[in-house]
């Protein structure tokens, strides 16, 4: 049996959910992008997935609390340049914005009421969306999380990572290494702004993914290794458990 039976939205047939009570529901959601030459398209999607289901798992385990998590969603913003790669798809902020806005009206008409977003994919971006949908749901809570950026990477990556580099690599090594052709990986090499204000965050441009990289990736991968992997998954899941746990046992915010 499937062990992820009951909070996979996505194996889980209807006979196992409708006498069950879930506390809220994780959204996974990433983007359809090469990721370098190693990895493949759907990566942001499939770590935002795993990781929610780790967290899941790890929640339903300490506190027999239920949550469940939804199939990941494949709809990412892209950077200028990135349409030119075969088979990235860009989709619009009101595509995105239509897209949750349609879930959390179904999930508020069955009850639920609150809604963890975690994020795999650095060009998206959900706070004016959630803004938005306080507005139309105010009995509603909707947190979002970029899962990459919950515990440093310090301690325990060698190289920079930005996009399909050792820290990516290393943790879709550790939850599905059969999906990673480390053999196949491009360098990660980048070229920066001509311009040192951009590149000193002075201001933010959208960067040019065809300028900027000959593999699509940014960031080393040749130091990816599963260890690495495993080590960083379980202290950001670790700290997901306890924002699930303080988020479900809430009823106030201040």
């Amino acid at each position: 049996m499937n062990k992820n039976i009951g909070i996979d939205l996505s194996v889980t047939p209807y006979g196992k959910v409708r006498n069950e009570v879930y506390e809220m529901a994780i959204l996974p959601w990433g983007a359809t992008e090469p990721h370098n030459l190693h990895l493949p398209y759907l990566t942001d999607c499939i770590l935002s997935q795993q990781v929610a289901l780790d967290a899941a798992s790890k929640l339903y385990a300490s506190t027999s609390k239920r949550v469940m998590v939804l199939p990941p969603v494949a709809m990412g913003a892209q950077n200028p340049g990135q349409r030119d790669l075969k088979f990235c798809i860009h989709y619009r902020y009101e595509t995105q914005r239509s897209i949750l806005a349609d879930l959390v009206a179904s999930l508020h008409h069955q009850g639920l009421r609150k809604l963890l977003i975690i994020n795999g994919h650095g060009g998206n971006s959900f706070k004016s969306m959630i803004r938005d949908l306080a507005v139309d749901y105010p009995d509603f809570l909707i947190a979002s999380t970029e899962w990459y950026t919950i515990v440093p990477p310090n301690g325990f990556f060698e190289e920079k990572d930005d996009h399909a580099g050792e820290l990516e690599t290393s943790v879709m090594m550790h939850y599905c290494p059969e999906l990673v052709k480390l053999s196949d990986a491009g360098s990660g090499s980048a070229r920066p702004f001509a311009l040192s204000s951009l590149n000193e965050k002075t201001a933010w441009v959208p960067r040019n993914w065809v300028k900027v990289t000959s593999d699509t990736g940014i960031g080393n991968p040749r130091k990816a290794t599963a260890e690495k992997g495993k080590a960083y998954a379980e202290a950001l899941v670790e700290r997901i458990v306890k924002l699930l746990q303080e988020l479900i046992e809430a009823d106030d915010l201040y």
